[in-house]
Order: structure tokens, then C-alpha cells, then sequence
């Protein structure tokens, strides 16, 4: 302290911040998930305490709870619980940018000058003498980096400038400051004050010392009353500093106060400080402090100067602090994968529903080519629930194109790709809960025995059960008969049903139309986001979208027998199967988010319905088709057969009659199902058709004989 002839100049330890990494991740939330751009102030809470230890200052402390709670009400402070005897609540304010520039382009002094302003008005407006925490209001401001999961902050703690500055006389411990009786007359009242729930956490008191020596404290409200001639009055507060020469920071707008509030030029103050959870008239100070201010420093529209950023390091610079290495890998991968996805919602798509897209459960039949690359879009689209169906074996020739594999997958006869596809997305995103099932499908043209029956039977219970228990599927096997029974367990449970098939350079991507008997049967009406629960064909206004199989004039069958080893294989251009996948998860999500859902219409691009009422993603086609060869791409609209041999009413109907007599019927017979759809008629009729060309041209006949065709 330097010396004067009154005194010496009264030196205030700096308050000193603390903050629990608890903070910033209720902060990375809050901004991910609420405040996207926005970066209006918001109100938060700290925490300090009475200084308990010799050698150690309390710190300034923010938890996760200084964050407000309700997320839609970013203004308001969060609901603290009162009454905490180590949380004395402290107002403050966050201004939390988007950028790093604009963290550092902040005017950090005009911002003190605001907080000061606040304080200043409280103190005049009597606020301050019901509320004392307010005179301890600060100031934090910050920036996220949420891709390096580092912190960027700078904290100010306003104080209000007494120019000329306090003197202080007399500084010592209370102990030796007081009689015997007085000091334990006084650590008793502040042990009454620090045990009562309505006190213990108001940081700013009074101490009145009657004639007899009885000390009582009293809240600031009280301060007329503790006037009295022969009683002695003691300015406390919560001093978080532990030095024995020095008060802490909250003295400063204390002094302040007491001045402007009541004019008094000599004040008594004592530093309440703690040991064990109780009183310590050895580590408290009092002192007297010699106030004076130039003329017109209590008008209150004359706010005085004042100081208080926070120093780092005994310099004026942010701090910053890293999360990154000590958050849980886990954690930190959900984080950085859902990061992509809530930023989308920032600006590009406030109306996407991740907590839809997470909870989705999605079948995907066939874990090749196309299941890799399906799989690894869905989890880049926030899907978290993924299984996998596929009977082979990872071969030497697969990881170059089958993304989820690599030579070791291979080695000693090679991994089921079902079992090793899940290790796999598990490596690549820890959160993902993938399942594998080895498990062949059944298809019409390849018969089964009868002592292989059992066996067949048994998987195509097994598939319709995990078609049951998904939201979506996805037809991703390599030969057209496999993708039939899937289509009709589809159709009959009307799940969102997507196929991607691949040429040599040309792809099919499409959606299913709803199945044709029911209208609600197999949604999953909690996950919907929309009312398409309660929609049908009939509301919609549009005619049913066509399956996979709604264009073909003969029942699927063997499409591998006789075939040389690049008709048996899928030989397709390297590319063709990411563009593929990409479009058949992009379908879903359009889905997803259509008003109509499943029930949506096929809209074809640029066509002149593709613009009225379009949804956010977009318009939501029902066939794609594209070429690597001429680098183009159509969408397509074909609508529902009532001959198709796998989703047509008739089909349905014969597989809820019958079950899974009719299943093997359709696998051993695969003529049964033209026949029962009709196919085998019209193939004849069309067969025994003919048409006579007259080459003469007579312009006087009429058009009564003409035929136009279908």
C-alpha cells in the first residue's frame, strides 16, 4: 500500500474467475441447438465464497447450471436453488460470438462501461440495497470453436472508480481489532447469518455492536435502524481473497455504495472470511476506509469511470482453453458428427428434425457395394440405428469398392460383411448401434427341398419380423429376384421402402409407393414428424406409386444360372454406387420431411408442379434414373400396377390369406404369380394379336378400323 498523510491508498484484490468445463458444454449445446447466429447478450450466473483457506482466494465460478435452463428463453437466468452456504449468486451477462474476429473487434471497455452503468443505476434506484449480489455484477465475453472444441473468453469485473481513490487506516485482523468479547460476539452473529438458508448466501451485510457488546448482523435494508449513538456499525461482505494486507474486489463497489447511497466519508468495513465452514476472527480484517469524491459523483446521471478486465498472466489478453483431449472419444465423436447437421439448421434448414432422424431404425438388405456407402450416408445424416442382412463373405475383391472393408476382413476365408460391416461403423462413429444378420433371402426361381423347407420358412419369418420392427428399408442386393419378398413385406406393412439398383453405368434409385390395402398400418406414428399417420390415398388425391417390379410383365426368377462370371457379378463403373446411394438416403429424408410422407406424389424436375408448395429439401421425386455415360440424370413417375407380381391388392391379399404357403409356392413356382396376377393372360393376348398393314394408302377410307395401343 502506498503511504499518505491520512492513511494509505486502499489496493483491492482482483477477483479472479473459474470456469468448469461443465460451462462450456452447456454453452456448445446451447448455441448448436438454440442460438445458431444469434449473438445477443444472455444472461447467466456465477458463483463465488467467503475466502476458507489461508493461501488459497475463491474464485469467481461458472457451472453448467449459470447457463439458463430454458433453452427457448435465452434472456432469462436459469432457476438457481437458494440457500447454497457455497454458492453466493452473482448476476452477469455473456456476449458469445460467431466468429473469432468479432471476439477480438469487441469493444471489451464500452462493454465494462455498460455493466458499470448497471451497477451505478442500482445503486440509486435502491435495487442494489435489496439485491446487494447486483453490485458484483461482470461481464464475460466469449467465442466457440465447436470443430476444435477450444474456448476463447475474456472476463471483466466492473468496478466504479472513486477518484480520488479510498484510503484505508488501521487494517488488521478482527481479532486483534476487537475486545475478546466483541470478536466472538461477532463471529457468532455471522455463523447465525451463514447458517440460516435466507442469509447464508446474500454476500453484502451489516454488523451492529450494541453498548454490551452484542454484535447482530442485519441485511443493507436495515441500515436506519442500526444508526444508534452508542452502538458501533461494521460494512460486510463475503471477501474471496485470502491476503492479509489486502480486501477483495467486492469491497470496491461496496465503498461506492455506501457513499452514493448514504453519503458516509468513513466506513467501517470488515472482511468476512471462513475456516472450516465457520467463522475466522484471524483471517478477517477490518479496517476503516477514508472516502471522498469530487462534487457530483452521487448525481446519478454521472456515472463515474471504471476498470476491471480481467488480467491474464498480469497481461490485458483472452484466455483460452482446449476440451478436445479431455473429452471422452465418444462423446466428442457425436458431438463433432451431429455438428455438421445442427449448423444446417442455423440458416440453410431451420426445419430439420434430427431427433427424427436419430430415433429412425433402417433396414438395409444387401451390405455390398451399395450398403456400404448406404450405411455411412445415413450416419452422415444422423441416422444412429442401422441393420444390416447379407449371407456372403468378404471377398479379396471387395474393399476397393465395398467402403466398410479392408484385406484383413478377408483373410482366412473372409468375415461374414454383415459382422464385419458392423465393426466397421462402429470404428468409423462409436454412438452408431449397428446390427449384422447373416442371413440369406428367399427369391422366386431358386426352389428349396423339402427337407429345406423348415429352414426357408424359417428365414422368411425372420425377415418379415425385422421389417416389422424397422421405419425404413432399404433394397440394396444384386439380382431382381431377391428384392421380391422384401417388396411384398413392404407393401403389406406399408413401410417407407427404397431400392438402388446399378448397371454397368446407369443406376435406378425410387421410392415405394404405400402399400395398397392399408392406409396407417406399420408407421411408426410416434417417430413421424408430421400428421402422415392419419393420411391416405384418398386425402392425398393421387393414385399409388409403383414398386420395383410394377413395370415387369414376367414374375422374377433365377437371373444367375447360365451366367458367365461378369453377368453373375455387378460390374458397374466405380462411381456409380456412391452417386446411387446418396440419392436413395437422400430419398428417405425427403420423405421424412414431407407433409404427405410416404403418401407424397412423385414430382418430376422442372415440370410445372415441381415448384407450388415445394418442401424444404426440396421436391421429392419417385424415380431416378442416371448415366456416367452421358453424365445425365431424369426423374421418372410410374404409378402402382394391378398385375405387379409383388405389391399389387392382389398379391397382398393371397399372402395375408395364405402366409407363408404361399411364400414357397411363389419361390418353387414363380409362374404361380403371373397366373394369379393376370400376366399369363395378357401375355397370351398379347401374343395372339395381330395387325394386317395394307401398303396401299387410300386418303378416302375412314378411321373406323384404326387401333391405337397402349
Amino acid at each position: 500500500m502506498s503511504q499518505n498523510d491520512n492513511g494509505s491508498v486502499l489496493q483491492f484484490a482482483p477477483f479472479q474467475s473459474l470456469v468448469d468445463e461443465g460451462f462450456w458444454h452447456r454453452l456448445s449445446s446451447l448455441k448448436l441447438n438454440t442460438l445458431g447466429i444469434d449473438d445477443s447478450p444472455i444472461s447467466i450466473t456465477g458463483f463465488y465464497a467467503p475466502c476458507s483457506h489461508p493461501n488459497v482466494s475463491n474464485h469467481l465460478t461458472l457451472l453448467s447450471e449459470s447457463l439458463p435452463m430454458d433453452q427457448d428463453d435465452k434472456l432469462s437466468v436459469s432457476a438457481i436453488i437458494r440457500g447454497n452456504r457455497n454458492r453466493c449468486s452473482v448476476p452477469g451477462i455473456l456476449y458469445n460470438t460467431n466468429t473469432i474476429e468479432s471476439f477480438h473487434a469487441l469493444d471489451k471497455q464500452s462493454l465494462l462501461k455498460a455493466e458499470a452503468k448497471k451497477i451505478w443505476e442500482d445503486i440509486h434506484s435502491g435495487k442494489a440495497e435489496e439485491d446487494s449480489a447486483v453490485l458484483s455484477r461482470f461481464l464475460l465475453i466469449s467465442f466457440a470453436d465447436l470443430k476444435k472444441w477450444s474456448f476463447h473468453y475474456w472476463f471483466a469485473f466492473p468496478a466504479l472508480m472513486l477518484d480520488p481513490p479510498a484510503l484505508v487506516v488501521g487494517m488488521k485482523p478482527t481479532s486483534q481489532y476487537f475486545s475478546l468479547e466483541e470478536a466472538e460476539s461477532i463471529s457468532a452473529a455471522c455463523n447465525e447469518w451463514r447458517n440460516s438458508s435466507s442469509t447464508t448466501d446474500i454476500p453484502f451485510f451489516l454488523v451492529c455492536i450494541d453498548s454490551n457488546s452484542h454484535a447482530t448482523v442485519r441485511p443493507l435494508k436495515d441500515w436506519e435502524v442500526c444508526q444508534g449513538e452508542d452502538s458501533k456499525l461494521l460494512f460486510g461482505f463475503y471477501d474471496p481473497c485470502h491476503l492479509p494486507n489486502n480486501p477483495g474486489w467486492p469491497l470496491r463497489n461496496f465503498l461506492a455504495f455506501i457513499y452514493a447511497r448514504w453519503d458516509i466519508k468513513k466506513v467501517q468495513f470488515l472482511c468476512y472470511r471462513e475456516s472450516r465452514g465457520f467463522a475466522d476472527m484471524g483471517l478477517s480484517l477490518v479496517g476503516e476506509a477514508l472516502v471522498s469524491a469530487p462534487q457530483g459523483w452521487r448525481d446519478p446521471q454521472s456515472v463515474p469511470s471504471a476498470v476491471g478486465l480481467e488480467l491474464n498472466r498480469g497481461k490485458k489478453i483472452p484466455r483460452c482453453i482446449s476440451l478436445a483431449k479431455s473429452m471422452d472419444p465418444t462423446r466428442l465423436a457425436i458431438s463433432a458428427a451431429d455438428l455438421n447437421l445442427k449448423l444446417m439448421r442455423w440458416r440453410a434448414l431451420p426445419s430439420l428434425n434430427l431427433n427424427l432422424l436419430s430415433s429412425m431404425k433402417c433396414l438395409l438388405l444387401g451390405a455390398g457395394t451399395l450398403g456400404c456407402q448406404v450405411a455411412r450416408m445415413l450416419m452422415a445424416w444422423g441416422v444412429r440405428k442401422i441393420t444390416l442382412l447379407d449371407s456372403g463373405k468378404v471377398a479379396v475383391s471387395n474393399p476397393l469398392r465395398q467402403s466398410l472393408y479392408t484385406l484383413d476382413d478377408c483373410l482366412n476365408g473372409g468375415d461374414f460383411k454383415a459382422t464385419a460391416a458392423v465393426k466397421s461403423l462402429k470404428r468409423i462413429f462409436p454412438a452408431v448401434e449397428p446390427e449384422g444378420i447373416v442371413m440369406a433371402i428367399p427369391m422366386p426361381g431358386h426352389p428349396v427341398s423339402v427337407h429345406e423347407e423348415e429352414n426357408v420358412l424359417g428365414d422368411c419369418r425372420r425377415l418379415e419380423d425385422l421389417i416389422n420392427s424397422h421405419d425404413a428399408v432399404f433394397l440394396l442386393t444384386d439380382t431382381r429376384e431377391s428384392r421380391w419378398l422384401p417388396t411384398l413385406l413392404c407393401a403389406n406393412t406399408n413401410k417407407i421402402t427404397i431400392t438402388a439398383a446399378l448397371g454397368f453405368d446407369s443406376f435406378l434409385v425410387m421410392r415405394h409407393g404405400a402399400g395398397p390395402l392399408c392406409s396407417t398400418h406399420g408407421l411408426n406414428v410416434a417417430a413421424l414428424s408430421t400428421d402422415v399417420a392419419h393420411l391416405s390415398l384418398e386425402e392425398t388425391g393421387g393414385q399409388r406409386l409403383g414398386c420395383y417390379f410394377c413395370n415387369d410383365v414376367v414374375a422374377p426368377i433365377d437371373s444367375t444360372a447360365n451366367r458367365t462370371l461378369d453377368q453373375q457379378c455387378t460390374v458397374t463403373r466405380p462411381g456409380l454406387a456412391p452417386i446411387a446411394s446418396a440419392l436413395a438416403v437422400e430419398l428417405l429424408v425427403g420423405i421424412l420431411h414431407h407433409p404427405q410422407g410416404i403418401y407424397a406424389e412423385g414430382v418430376i424436375a422442372n415440370s410445372s408442379n415441381s415448384g407450388n408448395d415445394e418442401p424444404s429439401l426440396g421436391i421429392l421425386p419417385h424415380q431416378i434414373r442416371g448415366s456416367l455415360s452421358q453424365f445425365s440424370q431424369m426423374t421418372l413417375v410410374g404409378h402402382s400396377s394391378n398385375s405387379c407380381t409383388a405389391c399389387s391388392s392382389t398379391v397382398v391379399s393371397e399372402y395375408r390369406k395364405r402366409g407363408m404357403e404361399f411364400i414357397i409356392q411363389a419361390i418353387n413356382h414363380p409362374t404361380y404369380l403371373e397366373d394369379l396376377t393376370g400376366l399369363t393372360e395378357l401375355m397370351k393376348s398379347a401374343s395372339s394379336f395381330s395387325l394386317d398393314w395394307d401398303n396401299e394408302i387410300d386418303d378416302g377410307d375412314d378411321d373406323d378400323d384404326a387401333i391405337e395401343v397402349i
